[in-house]
């Protein structure tokens, strides 16, 4: 592919959107319909116009609001998109013919990037799940003994999926408070936070085909910044015997912005030794961590900066244990790593690890502490990654600002305290 150190456009320093990134999405200007961009700098790029204009090929993919049909073109589409794109951006030459289609992004509306086909969120960070274990089964081995072997997984609901910036309403569900004999109904007392990082399927398969492990970039389009926000009391209630439901259906946050995975070339590294050996299925022969530096925000207060790099399961043994089965690939299909999490406190990914499920409340740099989320709170989490070049990309940020429970249309409903 076409590489380049620098763009005619201007990049502000420490911007995640140099000309390495060049990650997808779409946006609307007012009063017109949505369409393809690429992010660049402080600006987006109209694909659709440079289409229209002759200037790139596949008018049909941009002029669209949704990525879902450049995705299902597959892998030599998008890297000829992607090539043709960074010549566009980093030879001045070209500067008249395409410096009319780029916008502030300050001036128009992000919108979801993709239509979410299925959603599944998995479980893959040790450090997250031996935390919970301690948490919620003090004196017993903290890892579930299926842990090592697979990749523990839950399908969510793709028809939650929100863009970053759509207020998270508080849900209401069924709680047991503390020495109760029967649950209640009422607003989550406990709502949280998961810092995680997804992948998107461009390529399906078919009912029926397993797909290998070496067969990710085939599939998956790109990535994504995850907040799969949980209300931890309806989903403990809840998950007893099957898994989360109502605790994790209500909310979850994507970015706006889709890195492709060769943007994500330079940040890939060794995974964490898996021992014991995975089965056959799942081993993969080419380093997929990510070096991902993630950061999580509270009301603009740093709250962790966990690393992505130090997750047990990577996305394509993901990829492959989802479908092992024979289950299909769509296109859209999202899949969620589950909460990034580190070893030490301030890399911990959610408020139920970081206070150890509101038992101790954290301090944040104003004064104020949490136990869980209150109304009004804002998250925010950020991601970067080494780019080629010895640059820095970056996802931008996956933002949600909690509003309160709506009112119960039902009266007769019985209300928790």
């Amino acid at each position: 592919m076409t590489t380049a150190a620098t763009s005619w456009v201007e990049v502000p320093e420490g911007s995640h959107f140099p000309v390495q990134n060049l990650p997808y999405g779409v946006f609307a200007r007012p009063r017109q319909a949505p369409r393809v961009g690429v992010a660049i700098g402080a600006h987006v790029l109209d694909l659709a116009g440079l289409a229209q204009a002759g200037l790139l090929p596949g008018p049909g993919w941009f002029a669209a609001p949704t990525l879902n049909a450049f995705m299902a073109a597959g892998p030599a589409a998008w890297r000829t998109a992607r090539d043709r794109i960074t010549e566009l951006l980093a030879d001045a030459r070209h500067r008249r013919q395409v410096e009319p289609h780029l916008e502030r992004q300050a001036a128009v509306e992000l919108l979801l990037p993709f239509e979410v086909a299925d959603y599944v969120d998995f479980y893959s960070s040790r450090d997250h799940a031996s935390t919970v274990g301690q948490i919620f089964r003090p004196g017993s081995p903290p890892l579930p003994r299926n842990w090592l072997h697979l990749p523990a997984g839950y399908h969510g609901r793709a028809g939650s999926v929100v863009v970053s910036g759509t207020p998270v309403t508080r849900p209401r569900g069924q709680l047991l408070p503390a020495g109760a004999a029967a649950p209640v109904f009422g607003p989550t007392r406990r709502l949280d936070f998961e810092a995680e990082v997804g992948f998107v399927i461009g390529v399906g398969s078919p009912l029926g085909a397993a797909v290998a492990a070496g067969e990710f970039t085939q599939h998956a389009f790109g990535f994504v910044l995850v907040n799969d926000w949980s209300a931890r009391d309806i989903q403990s209630w809840e998950t007893q015997p099957l898994g989360p439901f109502l605790g994790k259906s209500f909310a979850t946050s994507l970015s706006p912005w889709v890195l492709p995975v060769a943007a994500l070339e330079a940040a890939r590294v060794a995974p964490p030794r898996q021992d014991p050996p995975p089965l056959p299925y799942l081993r993969c022969e080419q380093p997929w961590g990510l070096d991902l530096a993630l950061q999580i925000m509270l009301n603009d207060q740093i709250l962790a900066r966990p690393a992505f790099r130090g997750m047990y399961w990577t996305s394509p043994q993901q990829l492959a244990h989802a479908t092992v089965n024979g289950a299909p690939l769509r296109t859209g299909d999202l899949f969620a790593s589950g909460t990034v999490s580190g070893p030490g406190p301030d890399e911990r990914g959610c408020l139920l690890e970081m206070t150890w499920d509101g038992t101790r409340p954290v301090m944040l740099p104003d004064g104020t502490t949490r136990a869980y989320l209150e109304d009004g709170d804002v998250v925010r989490i950020t991601a970067t990654a080494p780019g080629p070049d010895g640059t820095t990309i970056g996802f931008g940020s996956v933002e949600g600002r909690v509003a309160p429970a709506q009112p119960v249309d039902n009266p007769g409903h019985p209300q928790g305290a």
